[in-house]
């Protein structure tokens, strides 16, 4: 019984951190963005990190938008899992 109830503890924390762990749109690099966030690839994760390079840290996340080939669907898909900071 032990054993069991010992995996289930395992389980449930490894939940609790998936879902808690956000990605930070000024911290995160590109890899990052890319393995992160869904709908997101090599090309959109590099657009990501240029345009914050060339525009300075993102004030939002709604921001992203501005983001050549992010769109709106790609936002609502991966807000709950990013952040600014």
């Amino acid at each position: 019984v032990v054993p069991n109830a010992e995996k289930a503890t395992m389980v449930s924390d490894t939940v609790a951190t998936s879902t808690s762990e956000k990605v930070d749109l000024n911290g995160a690099d590109a890899a990052t963005l890319q393995k992160q966030l869904a709908g997101v690839g090599e090309t959109k994760a590099k657009a990501i990190v240029a345009y914050r390079d060339a525009n300075g840290p993102f004030a939002s996340v709604d921001e992203l938008l501005e983001v050549k080939g992010i769109g709106k669907a790609i936002l609502d898909r991966n807000r709950d899992k990013l952040e600014v900071n």
